[in-house]
Formats: structure tokens, C-alpha cells, sequence
């Protein structure tokens, strides 16, 4: 196998890119690709008319941008689950990218405490010693990271303008057509293309989808108070690419924890080698 750096997006990008999961994903690819929603765009009787629904959709992430919250998102072999509470400006993740069966599996534990973030990261499977400088890495310890040498990377730090890791506000933005199929419940389809920029999918993915990319199927439940609780986005196979379903979720809007920073004696200095992993 081909060891390279993780540069991309260990949170967003990793889930909504197939392929970009551990080195070595045993996956099928066959999670949910027979789970594309039929969408007329014509309401269903009783239900709303498709505008109404879209700005249902629009609407729903408003909560999001409070910064107050916790939040689930799985797919293409990675899983991330953590909190976010700009009240206190604080957000913690964990993340894992690969299984027992991959050829490298890394799990990511982050806090952020602005102004500093420590990651403690773990690495197993056949390949985690063929990692250049994993003797260095401090594995199991808090690695304190310097904010200069992580500065736009969406792998380690974290924007507390844009509180969102799943960038879901951007993606009911690309919104093609959506039809309200029950009581909170929507499907449609959404143009990917246009989340390029937020950075939700890898530019090399939204290539190989081509005219695809367009028109990927997607469903999405609102709680009680119409805040957005699940969107789950059908990506199609493409390329070398196996389809895979992406679901994030949300809860406990406004009721989030602040983070809590790293026990002293279990925090370093993050050595070069680990800078050079993600950079």
C-alpha cells in the first residue's frame, strides 16, 4: 500500500469522499445504493408545496450557526461524533478513519480551547509503522498544537465563524428539488458542486461524479422545533469511487458542554513529525 499525508479534511471531507477513509477499506460500497429517493418535485397531498419545503430545510440550520450543539456524521469507513459550544468558544471530536480490518486505521481526539487545541491520536493496523516518524508521533499523549502551523487546516483546528463540521447550512443551499415526505421528514436531491468551496467534498470527487454531482439524492428529518436532527446524502459510485451513504446528525441544540482541556501531565508539544503528517 501507498502511505500518504492526510491532508484532506479529516471531518467533512473525509465522510463525503469515498476512498479518502484508511489506506485500505474493505467496504463494499453498497450502502445505500439502492436508497435514492424518488423526487417529482410536486408536494405529496397534505404535505408542503416544494418551496416551502426547501425553506424548511434552509431554515432548519440556523440553529447550527448558534455554536451549540453535538453532532454524529459516518461514512466511507470514517465516524466522527463530538460537541461544539462557542459560548465558551470550545468544540471536542473524535474521529476514526478505517476499522480493525483496514491496513491503517487512525483515531483523532481533538479539543479546542481558544486560543489552543491539543489532539491525542492513536494509529493501528499492519501499515502504522511504516507511517514516516511514528516512533515521534507522542501517540497516546495530548499533543499541544502551534495555532501557526495549523492556521486553514481543516484536519487539526477549528473556525469558530463557521461552527458547523459538517457543513450542512451549504448543503441545503444546493438544494435541486425536495418534496416533504412526512412529518419532519423530507428527500430530494442536491447539487454537490456547490459545497466545493465550504470544502464538504473533495474537488476530485465532485470530478469524477461529473454530471452526477448535480443531482445526488438526499433525505433529512427536523426535530419538533424544526431544527435540522439528520441528512443523509446518497453519494453515487464513481470512478474507482463505491457509493456511500453519509449520515450527520444533531442534538441537544443549546444544551451542549463546554469542552474540557487535557489533564497537564498528559500533554506535550506535537514534535514535527506530526505536522508533517497533516500538512
Amino acid at each position: 500500500m501507498t502511505i500518504r499525508r492526510f491532508s484532506a479534511a479529516v471531518f467533512a471531507a473525509t465522510l463525503l469522499t469515498p476512498g479518502l477513509a484508511a489506506c485500505n477499506s474493505t467496504g463494499t460500497g453498497e450502502a445505500g445504493a439502492s436508497a435514492s429517493p424518488t423526487v417529482s418535485g410536486s408536494a405529496a397531498p397534505g404535505s408542503a408545496a416544494p418551496s416551502d419545503a426547501k425553506q424548511a430545510l434552509l431554515n432548519s440550520t440556523r440553529e447550527i450557526s448558534n455554536g451549540n450543539f453535538r453532532f454524529t456524521m459516518s461514512g466511507a469507513g470514517s465516524t466522527a461524533q463530538g460537541q461544539v459550544h462557542e459560548p465558551s468558544q470550545s468544540a471536542e471530536m473524535r474521529v476514526a478513519i478505517g476499522d480493525p480490518s483496514s491496513d491503517l486505521m487512525m483515531k483523532l481526539d481533538l479539543i479546542h480551547f481558544k486560543p489552543d487545541s491539543w489532539v491525542k491520536l492513536e494509529l493501528s493496523g499492519q501499515a502504522a509503522g511504516s507511517i514516516p516518524g511514528a516512533n515521534k508521533l507522542a501517540l497516546g499523549k495530548y499533543q499541544h498544537l502551534d495555532q501557526t502551523r495549523i492556521k486553514g487546516n481543516k484536519s487539526l483546528g477549528f473556525d469558530f465563524d463557521k461552527v458547523d463540521p459538517a457543513g450542512s447550512e451549504v448543503l441545503t443551499q444546493g438544494i435541486t428539488e425536495v418534496r416533504q415526505t412526512g412529518e419532519g421528514s423530507y428527500a430530494g436531491t442536491l447539487d454537490v458542486s456547490k459545497a466545493a468551496d465550504a470544502g464538504s467534498v473533495d474537488p476530485s470527487v465532485i470530478t469524477a461524479l461529473g454530471a452526477q454531482a448535480k443531482s445526488v439524492p438526499f433525505t433529512a428529518k427536523l426535530d419538533p422545533q424544526g431544527r435540522l436532527s439528520e441528512m443523509v446524502v446518497q453519494i453515487p459510485a464513481a470512478g474507482q469511487n463505491a457509493a456511500q451513504e453519509v449520515k450527520i446528525t444533531y442534538s441537544d441544540y443549546g444544551s451542549a458542554a463546554a469542552a474540557q482541556k487535557p489533564p497537564a501531565d498528559q500533554v506535550v508539544e506535537a514534535p514535527k513529525e506530526f505536522y508533517n503528517l497533516f500538512n
